[in-house]
């Protein structure tokens, strides 16, 4: 580990460092199908992207490739320690500059109204409290500036598979470094005050996070 690894580590109790160093290997490792899967989701959205863009929960660096690394001023707010190693490999791979802070989604270490975007893959079903996320989001995004995500969701209720993520979703968030497969998470955006948003939901070949949206919501101006 780096240096700061081992500070940031230590500060963790043993089974939650376990569990956040597994995480962040098997991200690293055995991803590979799921990013194969969504890549020409990640093209679209990413392309076109400039400015100030803080990415949230940024794992092991898996959407850097598909930023435009020339326009783009990339900060990463990452509350796993254990991520940074794989993150900086891949950028020195990429020759693209990166930030790294430690933080989670729902206490930004941003300022506000400093970002032109941000970006969440597989995020917002982390942490405590969904909808605080969701406005720290608003907060540091510039009027006009927009979020770009890509979310699994909670299945229809009643069916067998939302009966299923709601069983599992106990163990999956211990295991899955706070993961909750059971988030109506459009439904918080639709609420949140964007002045504008448009998503769509597809299904993931994955079974447990089979449903999934794609899609942007910019801030008032």
């Amino acid at each position: 580990m780096t240096n700061r690894e081992d500070r940031l580590a230590a500060a963790l109790p043993g089974v939650a460092s376990w569990r956040q160093r597994a995480f962040a290997w098997a991200l690293a490792h055995l991803n590979a199908k799921y990013e194969r899967f969504v890549a020409s989701y990640k093209r679209q959205l990413f392309e076109e992207l400039s400015g100030a863009v803080v990415e949230i929960g940024p794992g092991a660096g898996a959407n850097l490739r598909y930023f435009p690394k020339d326009q783009i001023r990339w900060v990463g707010i990452e509350p796993n320690p254990f991520m940074y190693r794989y993150l900086e490999e891949e950028a020195a791979r990429l020759g693209m500059k990166i930030e790294l802070r430690s933080g989670t989604a729902d206490d930004l270490p941003v300022p506000d109204s400093s970002a032109d975007v941000v970006v969440s893959t597989l995020v917002l079903c982390c942490g405590a409290d969904q909808r605080q996320s969701i406005q720290e989001i608003l907060r540091v995004l510039k009027p006009g500036g927009k979020l770009v995500f890509i979310e699994h969701v909670a299945a229809a209720p009643g069916t067998w598979l939302r009966r299923f993520q709601d069983w599992a979703t106990p163990l999956w968030s211990r295991m899955g470094d706070g993961c909750h497969p059971n988030r109506e998470t459009w439904i918080e955006l639709e609420r949140a005050g964007f002045g504008e948003l448009t998503y769509d939901h597809f299904r993931a070949p994955f079974p447990i996070v089979r449903p999934q949206i794609v899609g942007a919501a910019v801030k008032r101006p």
